[in-house]
């Protein structure tokens, strides 16, 4: 049984955010491992959202952030299910950075289900285009497309980008923290981006 120190437990809380008991029982669970351990509890994140997926989100913000010189500017409405919950400073600020990624990276939709169609239809072609002209057999291309078309979700999905702040992590795993964190149903409903003389 690995030994585990208070600063241990302290270095995966800032990693974290997560509770100093989860730190603690992560750490033990994998033999005092740092890395092993921030996995442990990103995958208990995924568990508890998993479990609160269900649940109606009615509360929440509508959070905005404007970008230095006032020439880009996001609004984003983030839900949870009570009015307490959407008070919490965490709540707010988790709508605040998410309203910063979205300026940053520019996604087009939240989730891929909502890529358009026609878009989607698009990318593929010119995946195909491109790996037809470089002379790829046709049993590769589809290979080759399909894992495009994976890349492509993880650059226009918002919930599928590395977030800003962290790109060891996605954006869908720093909603699960917050989820696993506060305990309640949290989703990202939607969001607009303006920028100074760009049609979005």
């Amino acid at each position: 049984m690995a030994n585990i120190t208070a600063q241990m437990v302290k270095e995966l809380r800032e990693k974290t955010k997560a509770g100093m008991m989860d730190c603690k029982k992560a750490l033990q669970e994998c033999g005092g491992d740092m890395e092993k351990a921030v996995q442990w509890l990103r995958q208990k994140g995924l568990a508890v959202a998993a479990k609160r997926a269900g649940r109606s989100t009615t509360e929440g913000v509508v959070q905005s952030y404007i970008h230095a010189g006032n020439k880009l500017g996001v609004l984003v409405e983030v839900n949870c299910e009570t009015d307490f919950v959407a008070k919490t400073d965490q709540f707010i600020q988790f709508a605040k950075d998410i309203a910063m990624h979205i300026a940053a990276t520019n996604p087009v939709c939240i989730r891929r289900e909502e890529v358009p169609e026609e878009l989607l239809n698009k990318e593929k072609e010119l995946y195909e285009k491109q790996a037809k002209e470089q002379g790829k057999p046709e049993h590769i291309i589809e290979k080759i497309v399909s894992g495009r078309i994976e890349k492509f979700y993880k650059e226009v999905c918002l919930l599928e980008q590395p977030y800003v702040k962290d790109p060891d992590k996605s954006v869908q795993d720093l909603l699960n923290e917050l989820i696993a964190s506060i305990g309640e149903n949290i989703t990202i409903r939607r969001f607009a981006r303006f920028q100074v003389g760009v049609e979005e």
